[in-house]
């Protein structure tokens, strides 16, 4: 909600998918603080995972606000190179580029933020494949344990769904964390091909799509994961 306060905007409404995704989350966040309250908790199981259901869901937030404000900004970019850019459109230009890298670098950190939780939630195992994995490993984990197989089809098929936007997020993810800041990969590409003449601007309105896509994919994740939760843990309750 920040940022929109800062761009002059009001408050955002958390309708539709989003608002769907994150009021399952607070389902699940009451229904662990049942469980501690009747439990007592002792081994502070309930608590941590309220906790870091409690962290999805501002990360889900952050994320969402991080492409409002790649969009809000990428409006401002009028021109197709640097060169022809005045010191305020420049500055646009930097805004959309930070909040852009900050967009697709939440997309996986986010989704490895669910994966810490739906190993815990259902006892997954998966640190003993490898110690510190990501999501995508935590999903593959569902048909080797052979365990809610269910839930893990429909992962995969939101997976496979969102797959181009989300190798093209991941390789420029690996690029700005691994090599050199993305766009810069872009300028150099640009330098290559052109020599002297000016460099282009990379596809702005093709990496807010793929951003865009890489943040539907996760509200569509996020919600799949916490309804199957809470309509098991509802199941679970009544017998």
């Amino acid at each position: 909600m920040m940022l929109r306060s800062l761009l002059g905007e009001p408050p955002r409404q958390n309708e539709g998918l989003l608002g769907d995704t994150i009021n399952a989350m607070i389902q699940t966040t009451k229904l662990l603080q049942k469980e501690t309250e009747l439990s007592k908790d002792p081994t502070h199981d309930f608590r941590k995972l309220e906790i870091w259901t409690l962290g999805l869901i501002t990360s889900l937030d952050e994320l969402e606000q991080c492409l409002h404000a790649a969009a809000f900004f990428r409006k401002k970019v009028v021109h197709d190179s640097i060169e022809d850019m005045d010191p305020a459109e420049r500055s646009d230009y930097a805004r959309y580029v930070f909040f852009y890298k900050d967009g697709f670098i939440r997309v996986f950190s986010t989704l490895d933020k669910l994966g810490t939780v739906l190993n815990e939630l259902f006892d997954l195992k998966t640190s003993k494949v490898k110690a510190h994995f990501s999501y995508f490993t935590v999903l593959r984990q569902f048909r080797y344990m052979k365990v809610h197989m269910e839930l893990g089809d429909r992962l995969v098929a939101i997976k496979e769904k969102y797959k181009e936007a989300l190798a093209e997020l991941r390789r420029r993810r690996n690029t700005e964390i691994h090599y050199m800041n993305s766009e810069m990969k872009d300028d150099l590409w640009q330098r290559h091909q052109t020599l002297r003449g000016k460099i282009e601007l990379e596809d702005l309105d093709q990496h807010l799509h793929d951003l865009e896509q890489g943040y539907l994919m996760v509200c569509e994740t996020l919600h799949t994961a916490f309804a199957y939760s809470n309509q098991r843990w509802k199941k679970v309750s009544l017998k």
